[in-house]
């Protein structure tokens, strides 16, 4: 389990959050919704130890955490397969197995056995954005924190990756931390949706979702959070 306990966090701007007091459990895909600046993706930084808080406890139980950042960041000069690779690579793992798991999962994804020998320049949007993702998973982590990483990409790729998000999170039963801004993905993806008001944050919801694959309905559960008050006024809508 990660869990953030009374966890506080200033800028020299200001405070961030104060007494951030948050949980993230095995096999569960929590959304964190927010305005911009709120601090998302500073809690994403914290959970993977990138930045240190001011106060209170950070706990991370899993035994392996991945980072899916908002841009793909992958090596220029190699191809998809040793991009998906790299993180096996850092751990050690002979370079033959390596490049066999991370076919594996670009395979899996959806890339052709052409796409793999492809650097990133030859590669669309929504391939950078798969072995991006296949990156992540092939040192096969417990928990995956993820940065918006298809607000860039048009409708149909977005959804096409978030079907095979959570496809992984029930495949895998690994826990997800997913930052974003869009309160449909978050009902198509979530166990648990946690909304963030403007800084200094504080969550002014926090709840149980069944995610929700029809559109119809994914919209009516949109419009019936977003009539919640307090978080038409977290979310800056008027």
């Amino acid at each position: 389990m990660l869990t953030f306990a009374g966890v506080s966090l200033t800028y020299s701007d200001g405070p961030v959050f104060e007494r951030l007091d948050l949980a993230v459990e095995p096999g569960r895909l929590v959304a964190l919704l927010g305005p911009s600046g709120c601090g998302k993706t500073s809690t994403l930084k914290i959970a993977a130890g990138l930045l240190e808080p001011d106060r209170g406890l950070v706990e991370n139980r899993f035994r392996r955490t991945a980072v899916v950042f908002q841009e793909p960041r992958l090596l220029p000069w190699a191809d998809a397969r040793d991009n998906a690779a790299f993180g096996l690579a850092a751990l050690g793992s002979r370079r033959a197995d390596r490049q066999a798991r991370a076919a594996d999962l670009l395979t899996r994804f959806g890339l052709t056995s052409a796409d793999l020998a492809k650097r990133p320049a030859q590669l669309s949007g929504g391939m950078q954005s798969r072995v991006a993702i296949a990156r992540a998973y092939a040192v096969e982590p417990d928990l995956v924190l993820m940065d918006e990483p298809f607000a860039a990409l048009d409708v149909g790729l977005r959804r096409d990756l978030q079907v095979l998000v959570r496809h992984e999170v029930e495949l895998r039963s690994a826990a997800v931390l997913f930052v974003t801004h869009d309160v449909t993905e978050a009902l198509r993806l979530a166990d648990r949706i946690v909304v963030l008001s403007p800084r200094p944050a504080r969550i002014v919801h926090d709840a149980e979702n069944t995610p929700i694959a029809d559109p119809a309905a994914v919209h009516a559960a949109a419009a019936a959070l977003l009539d919640q008050p307090a978080v038409r006024a977290a979310l800056l809508l008027r």
